[in-house]
């Protein structure tokens, strides 16, 4: 019985020391003797230390950006797997891939989020079965023609579709009948394949903005089923380019349905530098009414995927020893313009985050304090992110002897082009929720209790608060301490109390079927006393005893044991799991901040080398032979007071 309870029971009953009594479990003579003290209006006591624990106690790991032959440039150009084999595919079930490969997840996912491109939605299955609505259009019709007319006429038709996409701007198809049947079907079969508490299918799709071929991509994710989301459709590039018209889109949605929705940029190292610009899509200068709107819509960043890892670039941060990691820095989207280092600033997502502080104390609103998650991207229906089972971005990508030398993004220049072998078995979104279901992993990435891999299931949580001790990350209540007397990622620290210094407890485990880990970082980012912005690496945890000097960083490399030949390590480096106290040495209370944890694996055969061996081919030469795949936490922030 609760407190409440038990004083409603003191006021209505005709005899309330006979009632106490009974629920203190006395005996009394008469109810004269009864003494009420504040033990018998306390909560009750209850054995259990579990009994109503509600906080998130596990991690979930999928894929939030991920297409089907329901997009235009899957379908078109050989994805024949359907939605069906995507689900089936990410709960563990072995599929043959598009080239007619068995594959299988090693485990399932625990969730996913079909993407589809809102443009041309459903268009390729549409060709393929000849729709009738499809064929009652006059441009579907012609499309239609040509895609069965012969390679010339499918190219003849997809140069058009490609133009009208980013070129005209306009959808040429006179009316939304088809995209709306097509929708309709989408959102059901997510609600067919959810289920609560083993798998959870999330609606989304995915819009794609491009000015001048620059990369403004946003992937929308729905709290709802199909009750809400088939009241609406997919907001494409043909309905608005700017991102603000999207976050119209979604404040339109919530109000007109009662759910919830909200958008991811991704693949800011492609936009050359529009990203994180200082100023909007039109042009103007940000406001703080913008930041508020853009952190309303837009709380998190995808930070890595098959295009390469967006965390920094190696020019952007020198003293960072690995920085440099499957970086893509030559061109725009569309391999239309070349990369200048004076882009790179606003389109890495460290970058950002310090660009962020400084905008925030200028503007009172932050608009990139957003969180990290990670996805795959793929357009072949298939979510592999392993580096021993990458089955490549499109069906021509897949595993094959010839794959390396295929082109992602073609260009006139060849100095802009991206070959096969440069993309990136990447990556998977952790969610740290309390149930398998929506509406919990929706909530975590709202809050931003989701973190980034690129593409293991390394687990590692990292709580923050001003007098945590050495000795409780050891403890078993660590998670308990943690939410109740700090914040975890995700979270905000204000108004430091005087002398205190953040302190992080930070647990990391590895892949339970991967590599060992190398080390746990902490990345720090501030804002210092002369308005200028400052980052620096520390190591806070290096495995197999090795020591950290007093300016924060291991001398010796951790070593690797690849056998590239043979594409096999082995785990007789690094260590399984680390746990670590630490506390910031260079705090100052004055200073805007964010500090995010990076865990690193021991070096592993890249994909590309695990081909090599497979097919008995010669590596490429324009990649490393080994990869330490990584883990980035949501960040912490800290705000001083006013």
């Amino acid at each position: 019985m609760t407190v409440e309870s038990r004083l409603r029971t003191l006021k209505f009953a005709s005899a309330p020391g006979l009632v106490l009594a009974f629920a203190a479990g006395q005996v009394l003579a008469s109810p004269q003797e009864l003494v009420v003290t504040e033990e018998l209006l306390e909560p009750e006591r209850v054995y259990s230390p579990y009994a109503g624990r509600d906080y998130p106690d596990q991690v979930l790991f999928g894929d939030t950006h991920f297409h089907t032959n329901l997009s235009f440039d899957a379908g078109l150009v050989g994805t024949s797997l359907d939605m069906d084999a995507g689900y089936r595919f990410a709960r563990g079930e072995k599929v043959r891939s598009n080239t007619g490969q068995p594959v299988q997840l090693i485990r399932p996912l625990d969730f996913l989020v079909i993407t589809d491109h809102a443009e041309f939605i459903g268009l390729a299955p549409m060709i393929q079965t000849s729709a009738p609505g499809l064929l009652a259009d006059p441009w579907g019709r012609w499309v239609h023609e040509r895609f069965n007319a012969g390679p010339e006429g499918r190219m003849e038709a997809f140069a058009n579709i490609i133009e009208w996409g980013t070129v005209r701007l306009e959808n040429p198809l006179s009316s939304n009948d088809a995209a709306r049947s097509i929708w309709i079907d989408f959102v059901e079969k997510a609600d067919t394949y959810n289920e609560p508490g083993r798998f959870t299918a999330m609606t989304g799709f995915e819009w794609s903005s491009s000015p001048a071929g620059n990369n403004l991509h946003r992937v929308v994710i729905y709290r709802d089923g199909a009750d809400k989301t088939n009241q609406t459709l997919p907001f494409s590039l043909f309905d608005g380019g700017d991102p603000e018209d999207l976050w119209d889109y979604l404040a339109s949605y919530e109000a007109d349905t009662g759910g919830q929705a909200f958008a991811i940029p991704h693949n800011g190292n492609l936009s050359n530098g529009l990203m994180f610009s200082e100023r909007t899509s039109a042009g103007k200068k940000l406001t703080r009414e913008y930041a508020k709107q853009r952190m309303r819509w837009e709380p998190l960043h995808e930070v890595s995927q098959v295009k390469g890892d967006e965390e920094t670039h190696p020019l952007l941060s020198p003293d960072d020893d690995f920085a440099d990691f499957e970086t893509w820095d030559t061109s725009n989207i569309s391999g239309s313009a070349p990369k200048t280092p004076d882009m790179l600033q606003y389109e890495y997502a460290r970058s950002a985050l310090k660009l962020g502080l400084q905008l925030g104390d200028k503007l009172g609103a932050n608009p990139f304090k957003f969180g990290l998650n990670a996805a795959s991207d793929s357009h072949t229906a298939l979510s592999t992110t392993r580096e021993e089972n990458f089955f490549g971005k499109y069906q021509h990508t897949e595993p094959s002897p010839d794959r390396f030398n295929g082109e992602v993004i073609p260009a006139d220049d060849p100095a802009l082009r991206i070959l096969t072998s440069q993309e990136s078995a990447s990556g998977l979104t952790a969610v740290w929720a309390r149930q398998n279901t929506r509406g919990a992993i929706f909530d975590s990435m709202r809050r931003k209790e989701v973190y980034a891999t690129t593409g293991t299931r390394i687990r590692v949580r990292v709580f923050a608060g001003w007098d945590f001790t050495a000795d409780e990350v050891s403890r078993p209540d660590f998670i308990d301490q943690g939410y109740q007397r700090g914040v975890p990622m995700g979270g905000d620290l204000r108004d430091a109390p005087s002398g205190k210094a953040p302190a992080f407890m930070i647990r990391a485990l590895r892949d339970p079927d991967g590599a060992n880990l190398d080390r746990v970082q902490i990345i720090k980012g501030w804002l210092d006393s002369d308005s200028e912005l400052q980052e620096r690496v520390y190591d806070v945890a290096v495995s197999d005893g090795r020591q950290i000097g007093a300016d924060g960083r291991a001398k010796t490399p951790v070593g690797s044991t690849v056998d590239i030949e043979k594409a096999t390590f082995t785990n007789t480096i690094g260590d399984a799991v680390m746990a670590v106290h630490w506390v910031d040495p260079d705090f100052d209370a004055d200073e805007h901040a964010f500090y995010y944890v990076r865990v690193l694996e021991i070096p592993t055969p890249r994909w590309t080398t695990h081909d090599a061996a497979f097919f008995n081919i010669k590596r490429p030469d324009n990649v490393p032979a080994t990869v330490q795949d990584r883990a980035y936490t949501s960040p912490i922030w800290y705000t001083p007071g006013d």
